[in-house]
C-alpha cells in the first residue's frame, strides 16, 4: 500500500520530463504530479505534450508543456529556463526522449538512422544534462536526474539492434560519469534501464499485443512485460530522497530478462 509520505514525496519540486508525450515518458510524468511536483513535459510534437498536461491538470496538479529538440541544445536551454521562470526552481529531471530504427543487421543501417539514434539517444542526454547541471548546480538544495537506458547496451544485446544497443550503452556510461562528476554539486545522477515495456515500441513487426503476451510468458523469467508505471515507480524511487545515497546506479527493470 503506498503511505501517504510516499505520495508526497516530490511536493513544491520542479520536475522537467523530456519524451513525455507517450509510453514511459507520459507516465513519469503523471507519476510526478501524483506525488506533488510541478512537472514540465517535453518533446518535439506540442499535441501529444498538451495531452499529458491535461491528464495532469484533470488529476489537480500543474504542468507545463514546451516544445523542444533535445538534440538541439539552444531547444534544451529554452524548456529549462521555462521550468524555472513557470516555477523558479529545477529540482528533478527525467531525460527520457529516445527513438529506435533498426531491426535488420548492423551492415544494412542506413546511416541517417545511425545518425538520427546517436543526436537523440546520447546527444540529447548529453546536452539536456548540461543545461539540467548547470541550473541545477546554482541551488542550495541541488536536484536529481534520472537517465533511461535500457537492457539494450551494456547489460544484453539482439540481433538487429546493434546500433541502438550502442547508443544506450553510451547512456549508460555517460550517467555513470556524470554522477561522478558533479555528486559533489549537489546533483545525484542515475539511470533506469527497462526491458519490454507495454509501449508499441516492444511489439515485433506485426505483432498483436495478445501475441506479445505470450511471447513473453515464455521468454520472460517473470512471465510478463513490465507496466510503464513500474519503470516510472523506479524512476520516481531513484529521484526521490528515499535514494539519497543512490549515486551513478543502473537500475534494471526488464521483467528478470538479463537475470
Amino acid at each position: 500500500m503506498t503511505t501517504a509520505a510516499h505520495r508526497t514525496r516530490f511536493t513544491d519540486r520542479t520536475a522537467l520530463v523530456t519524451g513525455a508525450g507517450s509510453g514511459i515518458g507520459r507516465a513519469v510524468a503523471l507519476a510526478l504530479a501524483t506525488e506533488g511536483a510541478n512537472v514540465v513535459v517535453t518533446g518535439r510534437r506540442r499535441e501529444p505534450l498538451d495531452e499529458t498536461v491535461a491528464l495532469i491538470e484533470e488529476a489537480g496538479g500543474k504542468a507545463l508543456a514546451v516544445a523542444a529538440d533535445v538534440s538541439r541544445a539552444a531547444d534544451v536551454r529554452s524548456v529549462v529556463a521555462a521550468a524555472v521562470d513557470r516555477f523558479g526552481s529545477l529540482d528533478v529531471a527525467v531525460n527520457n526522449a529516445g527513438v529506435f530504427r533498426g531491426g535488420d543487421p548492423l551492415a544494412d543501417l542506413p546511416e541517417e538512422d545511425w545518425h538520427t539514434q546517436l543526436g537523440i539517444n546520447v546527444t540529447g542526454v548529453f546536452l539536456a544534462l548540461q543545461a539540467e547541471i548547470r541550473q541545477m548546480r546554482t541551488q542550495p538544495t541541488g536536484g536529481a536526474i534520472v537517465n533511461i537506458a535500457s537492457v539494450f547496451g551494456v547489460h544484453g544485446r539482439h540481433p538487429g539492434t546493434a546500433a541502438y544497443a550502442a547508443t544506450k550503452a553510451a547512456v549508460s556510461v555517460l550517467t555513470r560519469g556524470a554522477a561522478l562528476d558533479h555528486i559533489g554539486d549537489g546533483v545525484r545522477i542515475n539511470a533506469v534501464s527497462p526491458g519490454a515495456v507495454d509501449t508499441p515500441m516492444s511489439l515485433l513487426p506485426g505483432e498483436t499485443e495478445a501475441a506479445r503476451a505470450e511471447r513473453a510468458k515464455a521468454t520472460l523469467p517473470l512471465g510478463r512485460i513490465s507496466g510503464t508505471e513500474e519503470v516510472a515507480a523506479a524512476v520516481l524511487y531513484l529521484a526521490s530522497d528515499d535514494a539519497a545515497s543512490v549515486v551513478g546506479t543502473d537500475l534494471v527493470v526488464d521483467s528478470g530478462a538479463t537475470a
